[in-house]
C-alpha cells in the first residue's frame, strides 16, 4: 500500500500532547514527520512507566511514525540547520508563542519567504487576535474555559474534568484536518498558507455542537444544553447482575422496547410519543427504563436488544479492550519489538485504505535520526559532525 501522504515532509516543533498527536496522525497517514526536539527532549519522554529513560508510555502514545533530531534553536548552527530542513519541507508546525519564534527568525513571513509552498501551522491555546492570545494553556484550563467542567457540573452536581485529555486529543485531530486542508488548497494554488489552530476555539466548537441548543436561535428558544446528554439518568443501566449500555432512539426502537417489557400503554403516552417529547421528558423516560432493566440479567437484555435491533453493548474495561475479539479480528493492535525495550503494544491506525491498515513504527529515541536527516538536507558530513558534536 502506498500511504496517502507519502512524499509529504513535516517539520514538527510541537511538544507534550496536542501537537504531537496532530503530527502523529500525519505520520500515520504516511508523511515523513521530523520531530525537532530541544536538547532535553519532549517532556512526555518522562511521563509514565518506562523501561528505558526517555521512552515513557505517554511518549509512545503520541509519537509513533516519526523521526527525531535534536537542535538547539537558541544557537546559530541549530537555527541554520532548521532552516535547511524547512527549505525542503511541506509543513512546519509548532506550539511555541509566535513572538518567540519571530525573535528566532522562524515566523511565518520569514519561512514562507524561503519556501513559498510551506504550510505553516501554529497550534495555540487561544487565537492570537483575541484578548487571551499568548496566554499559556493546558488541557485542564481549556476544559474549564470551554464548558466541559460546567457540563459535568450540570449532570453530576459539581464541576469536574472529563477523565481524558479531550482538549488535547480533539484539537490534535482538528489540527491534522486543517493541515490536510491547507495541503489540498496548495495543490491548486501552488502556494502555502498560515494555519492557526487554537485549543479554546476548537473546544468551544466541540461542545456547542449539541449544547448551543436553544441559543442556536435569536431570541433563544430554550436554554443551552442538550437535555438528553445532560440527564443525570444518562448512564449505563443497572441490570439484575451488572450493567449494560442501551440506547433506544427512534420511534421504532421505543415501540419494540415498550412491547418487550409489557408496557404497551406507554406507546400512547404523549410524553414518549416522539423524539421531541422524549427529549423534553428524558429523566422520566430513563427512570422508567431503569426500573425495567433491573428485572433481568445483562445477558438477557443484550440478547433481547440483538433480537429487537436496539443498539446495546456491555461495559468494557480498558484492560478488556486489549483482548476484545472484534479488535483482535480486525488487527487493531500491533506488537512491535525493540532490542532494548522488548515487546511493545501499539494501538493501530484506526482507518483502512483499500482494506489495509497503515503500518506503525516505534517512536524515535531522542536525536536518533539526526545524522540521517541532516545529510538528507544537504549538509556535508563534516558539517554534520561539527553540529552534532557541538550539541546541535
Amino acid at each position: 500500500m502506498t500511504a496517502p501522504l507519502s512524499g509529504i515532509r513535516v517539520i514538527d516543533l510541537t511538544t507534550i500532547a496536542m501537537g504531537p498527536l496532530a503530527s502523529q496522525w500525519l505520520g500515520d497517514l504516511g508523511a515523513d514527520v521530523i520531530k525537532v526536539e530541544a536538547p532535553g527532549g519532549d517532556s512526555t519522554r518522562q511521563t509514565g512507566p518506562s523501561i528505558e529513560s526517555g521512552m515513557a508510555a505517554l511518549f509512545f502514545s503520541t509519537n509513533r511514525n516519526k523521526r527525531s533530531i535534536v537542535l538547539d534553536l537558541k544557537r546559530g548552527p541549530g537555527r541554520d540547520a532548521l532552516l535547511k530542513l524547512v527549505d525542503g519541507a511541506d509543513v512546519f508546525m509548532h506550539n511555541i508563542r509566535p513572538q518567540k519564534l519571530a525573535r528566532l527568525g522562524l515566523g511565518p513571513d520569514a519561512l514562507q519567504a524561503r519556501n513559498p509552498r510551506l504550510v505553516y501551522a501554529g497550534l495555540h491555546g487561544f487565537g492570537e487576535a483575541g484578548p487571551y492570545g499568548g496566554k499559556p494553556a493546558y488541557d485542564d484550563i481549556i476544559q474549564g474555559l470551554s464548558g466541559c467542567a460546567d457540563l459535568m457540573a450540570r449532570q453530576g452536581g459539581e464541576p469536574r474534568y472529563f477523565p481524558t485529555i479531550t482538549a488535547d486529543k480533539t484539537t490534535g485531530l482538528i489540527a491534522a484536518l486543517a493541515i490536510l486542508a491547507a495541503l489540498t488548497g496548495r495543490a491548486s494554488s501552488g502556494r502555502g498558507s498560515v494555519v492557526e489552530i487554537p485549543m479554546f476555539e476548537c473546544m468551544a466548537a466541540f461542545n456547542l455542537v449539541e449544547h448551543l441548543y436553544g441559543h442556536q436561535f435569536e431570541p433563544p428558544l430554550a436554554a443551552t444544553g442538550y437535555p438528553r446528554a445532560l440527564s443525570r439518568e444518562r448512564r449505563p443501566f443497572k441490570t439484575l447482575d451488572g450493567y449494560i449500555c442501551m440506547m433506544p432512539y427512534t420511534d421504532a426502537h421505543w415501540r419494540e422496547f415498550f412491547q418487550e417489557v409489557g408496557a404497551d400503554k406507554l406507546l400512547a403516552d404523549a410524553r414518549f410519543g416522539s423524539i421531541a417529547m422524549r427529549t423534553a421528558h428524558i429523566d422520566e423516560l430513563y427512570e422508567l427504563v431503569s426500573s425495567f432493566l433491573l428485572k433481568k440479567s445483562s445477558a438477557d437484555w443484550l440478547a433481547a436488544c440483538e433480537r429487537l435491533g436496539i443498539p446495546a453493548g456491555p461495559i468494557l474495561s480498558l484492560e478488556a479492550l486489549l483482548a476484545d475479539p472484534h479488535l483482535r479480528e480486525v488487527g487493531f493492535f500491533n506488537m512491535l519489538h525493540d532490542p532494548v525495550i522488548g515487546a511493545v503494544r501499539m494501538p493501530g491506525v484506526p482507518v483502512l485504505f483499500d482494506g489495509e491498515r497503515p503500518k506503525t513504527t516505534l517512536p524515535p529515541r531522542l536525536g536518533e535520526h539526526g545524522r540521517q536527516i541532516l545529510l538528507e538536507a544537504g549538509l556535508d558530513a563534516k558539517a554534520v559532525d561539527r553540529l552534532l558534536n557541538a550539541g546541535s
